[in-house]
């Protein structure tokens, strides 16, 4: 089986980028997060294995999120009821992907106070990581409303006395500590702006080896997102996994295989990531869209583009995961990008995505019926959009890509 160098650290950080979508006006708050837990931990001499490991969970400890309201409770309070159940949601995704598998239960626990964390049965070493996790993540809600004003530099000494109040309550005495000991500076503030932050994460990355993920590997991570972006709605269940397993028949059909055949299906798992940053109220709408709410639709696939070209610099899953919305005479979006820029792996995934998702039942319309969206798909060809070529692979078995679309 082919192998693809793949740097995690790299991935990690431009996948956070998707997860910081979600806060829309709340952007960065996981690179924060875990620059702040990984410096607690460096003060701590934690080894440097230990202090990796925590930066990676704090850029994914909110991966249980994917919708914008539930972001907001999080970002503006330091407690709320139900605060535990992206808690599971993020550990559950975590613990089915391999590669992060390790990262599970300091997510489930990252927002449990730290005196109930003394009763709860898990290791020693995990009740201080999850604990570290989310005094760094209470901080950054406590620091936020200040940074883009410059009034951090006022502000920070009655964050730190806050968080003294909780030791031994919310966060762990020697966590709160060693907390204090270093935000007790000016410098420690200044590294959470945007270009310091990104300066350090890049930094980091240049010192750390970069790991080699086999295709079982790299669908598992795919798969993971994937799950975040189809969250989002009740509407979108299983969209992105449903899209990939159809682009991935229909590449088999047309004779691809290999491990081309297996970017096909982890660029269907990544098409719609770009999606994070539209809200629920836009995706769930009943009606038509107003024309903000359609540009702000627009972009995701661009964002889609952008982020995975991060994640895998020497593939072509960027360009076929982020064109799904291109067509053929070039009026999509958002390159408008016309019949010789797209390659047949493009186009099978942008009819794939349009079979599923009118299979799918959407909050302004019913599931429509086979017969009706094998028309659909032939009046885009004769409207110049899709590849006929394309469409007519999917027709010759179009039960066989119905159950895959719904069952």
């Amino acid at each position: 089986m082919k192998l693809q160098h793949i740097d995690i650290h790299n991935a990690i950080t431009a996948l956070t980028c998707s997860l910081d979508l979600v806060g829309v006006d709340e952007i960065r708050h996981g690179k924060r997060v875990a620059v702040m837990a990984r410096a607690i931990a460096e003060h701590l001499n934690w080894p440097e294995s230990e202090c990796l490991s925590i930066l990676y969970s704090g850029m994914l400890h909110d991966c249980g999120v994917s919708r914008i309201h539930e972001h907001r409770r999080i970002t503006e309070t330091l407690e709320w009821e139900g605060a535990e159940d992206h808690c599971i949601r993020g550990a559950d995704y975590l613990s089915a992907c391999q590669p992060l598998a390790h990262l599970s239960t300091e997510i489930r626990y990252h927002h449990t106070r730290w005196e109930k964390l003394l009763e709860t049965p898990i290791d020693d070493r995990l009740r201080l990581r999850a604990n570290l996790l989310f005094l760094a993540d209470r901080v950054d809600v406590l620091q936020a409303p200040f940074l883009d004003s410059g009034l951090i530099m006022i502000e920070y000494p009655g964050i730190i006395a806050r968080i003294k109040m909780l030791s031994g309550i919310l966060f762990a005495p020697e966590l709160v500590d060693a907390f204090v000991e270093i935000a007790d500076v000016e410098a420690f503030w200044l590294a959470m702006e945007h270009e310091y932050l990104d300066e350090d994460l890049r930094r980091i990355g240049s010192h750390t080896p970069k790991t080699l993920l086999g295709i079982p590997a790299l669908k598992e991570l795919a798969r993971l997102f994937s799950r975040v972006v189809d969250a989002k709605s009740p509407y979108t269940d299983e969209h992105s996994q449903r899209v990939a397993q159809i682009a991935r028949q229909l590449a088999m059909d047309f004779g691809i295989g290999g491990y081309e055949l297996e970017q096909v299906e982890i660029a269907g798992l990544l098409h719609d990531i770009g999606k994070l940053r539209v809200s629920e109220d836009i995706i769930d709408k009943p009606g038509s869209l107003t024309p903000e709410e359609r540009a702000t639709m627009h972009r995701h696939s661009y964002d889609t583009f952008r982020i995975l070209q991060r994640v895998f610099e020497d593939s072509k899953i960027p360009v076929w995961a982020g064109f799904h919305h291109e067509t053929l005479i070039g009026d999509g979006y958002p390159f408008k990008n016309g019949n010789k820029e797209l390659d047949l792996e493009c186009r099978i995934i942008t009819v794939a995505d349009i079979f599923q998702a009118l299979a799918q039942e959407r909050p302004y319309r019913r599931t429509m019926t086979l017969e009706y969206i094998l028309n659909d798909l032939q009046s885009r060809v004769e409207d110049g959009h899709l590849d006929a070529k394309v469409v007519a692979k999917l027709a010759e078995n179009a039960e066989l890509y119905y159950r895959l679309a719904v069952a």
